[in-house]
């Protein structure tokens, strides 16, 4: 993905990527393929028992049931940034409070 991105934003277009990235190498990893200010990274954190409610596929439940192995959060570890530009709480922002967070973000 980080690959794609660093393409597509060769050519002139401004990218926003958003993917589960549980280890913090993999994203160090993406973040050097970028020039200082090419490159931010948003923590959407949301705590786990938030996921599991606003779930709606019941994967979280399949996989507390063993039915889905690694998954992120669950059986498998996410290591959350320790820096990111970034942080957008969702289970206490708004859409609108951090869709203005990350325009400020942007614009800055």
């Amino acid at each position: 993905m980080a690959e794609v991105a660093k393409l597509m934003m060769d050519a002139g277009l401004v990218v926003l990527t958003t993917f589960i990235s549980p280890y913090r190498a993999d994203r160090d990893m993406a973040r050097e393929l970028f020039n200082e200010g090419e490159f931010f990274e948003i923590y959407v954190d949301t705590p786990l028992d938030v996921c599991e409610q606003r779930d709606p596929k019941g994967l979280y439940k399949k996989a507390r049931n063993g039915e889905i192995k690694n998954f992120t959060g669950i059986d498998s570890v996410y290591e959350a940034p320790e820096q990111p530009d970034l942080t957008i709480n969702t289970h206490k922002h708004s859409v609108d409070e951090a869709i203005a967070r990350l325009h400020g973000l942007l614009t800055s």
